[in-house]
């Protein structure tokens, strides 16, 4: 992941910044303001959300709004990729061909 900080290929997403300032971090200042500097993908219209949910069908697979929310704005930021550990959202990413390994 260093690799991809240093080359400016990492991109994050408004709420998922906000998910962890709601979080006990370390180093809470430094932390919030490393996530501040990075670039932001554009975010999806919650319009766009709920039709991509249908068009996708990505309701009753365990994934929240936020999760479909990252998942709209992936597929409105070609070619950003999802990197995720959660499960149900990896697996959802997965089938619509849009998850990335953190290996």
């Amino acid at each position: 992941m260093r690799k991809h900080l240093d080359q400016g290929q990492i991109v994050i997403h408004p709420l998922i910044v906000a998910e962890l300032t709601l979080g006990a971090l370390q180093k809470r200042p430094l932390t919030l303001a490393l996530l501040d500097h990075l670039p932001q993908v554009r975010v999806a219209q919650m319009r766009e959300v709920r039709l991509m949910i249908d068009a996708r069908r990505l309701y009753s697979l365990g994934i929240g709004l936020t999760d479909a929310h990252l998942i709209a704005s992936v597929f409105i930021n070609p070619p950003v990729l999802l990197w995720t550990k959660d499960k149900p959202l990896r697996k959802a990413a997965e089938a619509l061909g849009i998850h990335a390994s953190l290996a």
